[in-house]
């Protein structure tokens, strides 16, 4: 390893329980959450899941966040989501949330590519 970090988004390694549940299911699942950025996390548990399954993640003081499995490897798997999040939120003891908004409106583009332009923008060339 160089020491040279490569992500484009920080993320912070943490120890805490989040549900999970996966899209068309009505089972929840309890999992680990190792380390979680504003624009997704890693999480740890026995749940099945595959690339691409849309989830529906719930995180103690941030509550019910949409998105993607982005990768999966032996009981870890990492979710991108598809608003970014105040992740220090989820650091806080679960009565100090501040405010109630901790979804932001702006997208997350930290692990997915961004929309395609407006076709009347582009020009031929």
């Amino acid at each position: 390893m160089t020491g040279l970090e490569t992500r484009s988004v920080s993320r912070d390694s943490l120890f805490l329980l989040a549900s999970v549940r996966v899209e068309q299911e009505s089972e929840q699942h309890r999992v680990r959450v190792r380390n979680l950025s504003d624009g997704g996390m890693m999480g740890e548990g026995t749940m099945r899941v595959q690339r691409g399954n849309r989830v529906e993640v719930e995180l103690r003081n941030i509550g019910k966040i949409d998105g993607s499995v982005a990768w999966v490897q032996d009981q870890r798997f990492g979710i991108a989501f598809d608003e970014e999040v105040d992740s220090q939120q989820a650091r806080k003891p679960s009565g100090e949330a501040i405010g109630e908004v901790s979804v932001s409106t702006t997208p997350s583009y930290a692990h997915r590519a961004p929309p395609p332009p407006e076709s009347t923008t582009l020009r031929k060339v």
